[in-house]
C-alpha cells in the first residue's frame, strides 16, 4: 500500500528572523538537525512511501539537501513561485495523492507521533468524517486554534487565536483528507485557499481528531525554536544526514552560526559547519 504525504515547506516565516534571514523555516535546526530531517525520518519509518514538499522562499537549500539526504528517492519537491496557502497547495498538486487520503503536515512543526496509528485512526472514524485532525494540550491556548469535541471526538467548534479560549486542546495543524476536501476545495474556484478560515469551518461536525499526547510544538517562532532546545530530546541525524545538513550549510551566510550562538546563550564557534554549536 502506497502512503503520502505533503510537507508544507514554501512559507517565509518572518516571525523566525533572524534565522530566517539565512534558512527557509524547514531547515531551522533543533539539535544540529533540520526540521524536515526530523519529519522525513518520522513518516518514512511509520510507513509513508511518497512526501511531497513545497518550497518557495530558500528553495535551492531545500533542494540541495534533499538530493544529498538518504530521503532522495522518497521524495517530490514542488516549487511555488507565489505562495498558495495551505488549500492552494493542497489543490494545485491533487493528482500526487491519487484519490486516496494523504497526510498534510507544516514543516515548521516538531512533533513525535506514530503515521501508522493516525491513519489507522482515520480509517477508522465514523461515516460522516471527511478529514481527522492532530489535536493536542497547549500551555497557551491564546496562541493557537482551540477546539471543542463530542463524546465522538468529532470537532463541534474551533476558535482560532483568541482572547479567552474555552479549553487548551489545540489543533496542531496536521491532517488527514479524503478526496472529498479535494472536491470542496476545488468548488471554491480559486488558486489561493486558507485551510483554517475557508476549509475547516465547511466541515465542523465532520472532523475527526487524533489525540498527540507525545511531543508537538509548533516552531513558530525564535521563542518557540528556543525553548525546543531544552524540552526536547537530542537525537542524533544518520551519518548520510548529518553529511547533507553540513554540505547544505556550506552555502550558507556564516553569520548564522554567530546569530544563533547569541541567541541560544552558548559561545560562538563561528562556523554555521560547527557540530557543537548546532548540536
Amino acid at each position: 500500500m502506497t502512503t503520502r504525504a505533503l510537507l508544507l515547506a514554501a512559507g517565509l516565516g518572518t516571525r523566525l528572523r533572524p534565522l530566517t534571514n539565512y534558512l527557509p523555516k524547514c531547515l531551522i535546526p533543533i539539535h544540529g538537525r533540520p526540521l524536515l530531517d526530523y519529519w522525513l525520518e518520522s513518516l518514512v519509518a511509520h510507513g509513508v512511501n511518497e512526501i511531497l514538499i513545497n518550497t518557495h522562499y530558500f528553495s535551492s537549500l531545500v533542494v540541495d539537501y534533499v538530493k544529498r539526504s538518504s530521503w532522495a528517492d522518497k521524495v517530490v519537491v514542488v516549487h511555488e513561485e507565489s505562495l498558495l496557502g495551505t488549500g492552494g497547495t493542497i489543490q494545485a498538486n491533487r493528482r500526487f495523492f491519487q484519490e486516496e487520503p494523504f497526510l498534510v503536515a507544516h514543516a515548521d512543526n516538531l512533533t513525535v507521533f506514530d503515521s501508522l496509528a493516525f491513519f489507522k485512526r482515520h480509517k477508522e472514524s465514523p461515516p460522516v468524517a471527511e478529514l481527522t485532525m492532530m489535536v493536542f494540550e497547549t500551555p497557551d491556548p491564546k496562541s493557537c486554534g482551540i477546539v471543542g469535541l463530542d463524546d465522538q471526538g468529532l470537532v463541534t467548534s474551533f476558535h482560532e487565536k483568541v482572547d479567552s479560549p474555552p479549553g487548551n486542546l489545540a489543533n496542531a495543524a496536521v491532517y488527514i483528507l479524503e478526496p472529498a476536501v479535494l472536491d470542496f476545495m476545488k468548488s471554491l474556484g480559486k488558486a489561493e485557499i486558507d485551510f483554517s478560515t475557508e476549509v475547516i469551518p465547511y466541515f465542523m461536525g465532520r472532523i475527526l481528531t487524533y489525540r498527540n499526547d507525545s511531543y508537538h510544538r509548533d516552531i513558530g517562532t525564535v521563542a518557540s525554536w528556543i525553548d525546543a532546545h531544552s524540552d526536547f530530546p537530542s537525537m542524533a541525524a544518520s551519518p548520510v544526514n548529518a553529511r547533507a545538513w553540513n554540505k547544505t550549510m556550506s552555502m550558507v551566510d556564516a553569520s548564522l552560526a554567530p546569530t544563533m550562538a547569541q541567541l541560544l546563550g552558548i559561545p560562538s564557534a563561528g562556523s554555521v559547519c560547527d557540530t557543537q554549536l548546532l548540536q
